[in-house]
């Protein structure tokens, strides 16, 4: 049962309290009862010694503990103002005219005198100022030490209570933090503290609307490439039909046409591939050999190095076993061969490279082309964003395609300049052999 952050703390603080000051009732307890009988047993004494001739010192024995200075000047007179009994007979401290109270400075020292008289005679007790100072600051000592091992005591106990107490809250942020941008389920309010609820509440709601709008964002996006893709077909089939059938000019303009078309088709095929790679839900995997699809994907590009006059190779020094979506390896590798060839100029090579690191398989796509422009490594897997030269052809999307098959498949992906000193790029991905398809992220 969750509970309530205030009352949690209400409750320690209460119970640090109560057993504090428990604790330190006990302590002052005792500390002045010691304090006390040990001055109320001096002064029986003191009494006792003095009570009347016969009660000597001698008789009765020093007390173990015995301080001089807690002694008590005790003086008696008789009626004719004789002293009769002096239990200091080393202090002489004159006998006050009136009965009572009295503050008296003697033999150097401050006194607390009170005096009793009558017909009979008088008596006169004077304490030492210094040993009833003595009492009070022992007194007070015994009940400020606990108040004062408070401090301390409290500082660990508040401490160790606030780190319980807020562990909850840390679980509920490492929940918030693990979280993929993909998540769809709600974060949890079970374990969360009352005061808590109503935030983590609004952060769902805040994450189910955010939900509604990438959702609706995803469905415009591939419902206008699908639509676009029927009329784009059927202006292919129109410009083919154009094509020869005009002057040297208009067979330019038809040609220019047609590639128009083209790339229009290729970027609303792209758009589909990216609405379809952001569904959270994996694909089916299969079991596959890695040599035979990297033949298939430069295959599928001979014709277009062959035009910019690209030398297309491969290098393959391993062989390996990947588990995962064919058809989404195949855009993987194929947007990576594709850029390479596109940005490499005329009399450039391409190679296509298969090894192992660390026991992984490894492909290498690296070309002799211009290279990435500084800075653009930050950006480059940005959807739309090219960092070619304005004049090379493209659409921007292939990179981010391939991490989002990166991803899903849990493999590694670098775009990068050549470090050996030659112009170019290295696409680099760590692959997974015979692992378990990790799914979307």
């Amino acid at each position: 049962m969750t509970g309530s952050l205030r009352r949690a703390a209400l409750i320690w603080m209460t119970g640090l309290l109560a057993v504090v000051g428990l604790a330190a009732m006990a302590v002052a307890y005792v500390y002045a009862r010691d304090e006390a009988a040990e001055f109320l047993d001096g002064q029986l004494r003191q009494i006792a010694l003095n009570a009347g001739a016969g009660a000597q010192g001698d008789v009765v024995g020093p007390a173990a503990d015995s301080d001089p200075e807690d002694r008590m000047a005790i003086t008696i007179w008789d009626d004719a103002g004789r002293v009769i009994h002096q239990s200091l007979p080393g202090v002489r401290i004159p006998r006050q005219n009136r009965t009572g109270f009295a503050n008296v400075a003697a033999n150097g020292e401050s006194w607390r005198v009170f005096t009793a008289g009558g017909p009979a005679g008088a008596v006169q007790v004077a304490q030492r100022e210094t040993v009833r100072a003595e009492i009070a600051d022992s007194a007070a000592l015994g009940a400020a030490a606990p108040i004062l091992l408070v401090i301390p005591l409290s500082w660990l106990v508040v401490g160790w209570a606030m780190n319980r107490m807020l562990r909850r809250l840390n679980d509920l942020a490492g929940e918030v933090a693990a979280r993929a941008a993909t998540a769809t389920d709600p974060i949890g309010i079970e374990s969360a503290p009352s005061e808590v609820r109503p935030l983590v509440e609004s952060m769902n709601g805040l994450i189910a609307r955010l939900q509604a709008s990438v959702a609706a964002q995803k469905r415009f996006l591939a419902d206008a490439a699908h639509e676009l893709r029927t009329p784009l077909a059927a202006m292919q089939i129109q410009v083919g039909n154009l094509a020869g059938d005009g002057s040297a000019g208009q067979d330019e303009r038809v040609a220019a046409l047609a590639a128009g078309v083209k790339r229009a088709g290729a970027l609303v095929n792209q758009l589909l591939d990216l609405a379809r790679l952001d569904e959270p839900a994996p694909a089916a995997s299969e079991r596959f050999e890695l040599v035979s699809l990297l033949l298939d994907c430069v295959a599928e590009h001979v014709a277009l190095a062959e035009d910019k006059g690209v030398d297309l190779g491969t290098d393959f020094a391993a062989e390996a076993a990947i588990l995962g979506v064919q058809r989404e390896l195949r855009s993987l590798f194929g947007n990576l061969i594709e850029n390479a060839v596109r940005y490499t100029p005329k009399g450039g090579k391409v190679d296509v490279n298969l090894g192992r690191h660390d026991g992984r398989p490894v492909v290498e796509v690296v070309d002799t082309g211009v290279g990435l422009p500084k800075g653009a490594e930050a950006r480059i897997f940005d959807r739309f964003y090219r960092g070619a030269p304005g004049n090379a052809e493209g659409t921007g999307l292939g990179l981010a395609i391939a991490r989002r098959v990166a991803e899903r498949h849990g493999f590694e992906l670098t775009v990068q300049n050549r470090s050996d000193g030659v112009s170019g790029v290295v696409a680099r991905v760590v692959l997974r052999e015979d692992g378990a398809h990790p799914g979307a992220a």
